[in-house]
C-alpha cells in the first residue's frame, strides 16, 4: 500500500528496460510511429492559453474538447495538445505544432477554430493568449 502516492518508474528503470529490450525506439514516438526528428525545422510552433469566465469552466471545456480530434485531421498540423491546469481548473492551456506559420494561419481560419472562437466571448475570461515559437535543437532548426 503506498498511502495515497503511485509509484512511477524512473527515468534510470526506463533506460534499463530499453536496454535488455535493445531499444528506446517506443519512447520516443507517438501510438502513430511519429518521431522528432521527423518534426521539420522550421516547423511553427504554439502555446495559447485561454481561462474561463467563473462557473463556465465545465462549458469551456465541453467546447473545446472536441477541437482535439478536429486540430489533429488538417493537413499541417504536426502535434496538438490540450491541457487543463489542475491547480486553476479552467485554465486551457495549447501546444501546437504545425508544419508553417501559413499552416497555422489556415487553421486559425477553419470553420471549426472559428466557430470556438465565437464562443469565446460568453465562456472565456478574455481572449486566447498567443506565444508563437521556434522550435530549436531538431534538425536544421537554425
Amino acid at each position: 500500500m503506498y498511502h495515497g502516492m503511485m509509484r512511477f518508474p524512473t527515468l534510470a528503470t526506463l533506460a534499463a528496460t530499453a536496454s535488455i529490450t535493445g531499444s528506446t525506439s517506443g519512447m520516443a514516438r507517438d501510438a502513430d510511429g511519429i518521431r522528432y526528428g521527423e518534426i521539420p525545422g522550421k516547423a511553427f510552433s504554439v502555446i495559447a492559453e485561454v481561462r474561463a469566465k467563473p462557473g463556465k469552466e465545465d462549458e469551456l471545456r465541453k467546447a473545446t474538447l472536441p477541437l482535439v480530434a478536429q486540430v489533429r485531421r488538417e493537413p499541417d498540423n504536426l502535434l496538438y495538445f490540450l491541457h487543463e491546469d489542475h491547480q486553476a481548473p479552467g485554465r486551457f492551456v495549447f501546444y501546437e505544432i504545425f508544419a508553417s506559420q501559413a499552416g497555422f494561419e489556415a487553421h486559425n481560419l477553419t470553420p471549426h477554430v472559428q466557430d470556438w472562437f465565437a464562443r469565446l466571448p460568453e465562456l472565456a475570461d478574455g481572449g486566447v493568449t498567443v506565444a508563437r515559437l521556434e522550435i530549436l535543437g531538431n534538425g536544421t532548426a537554425a
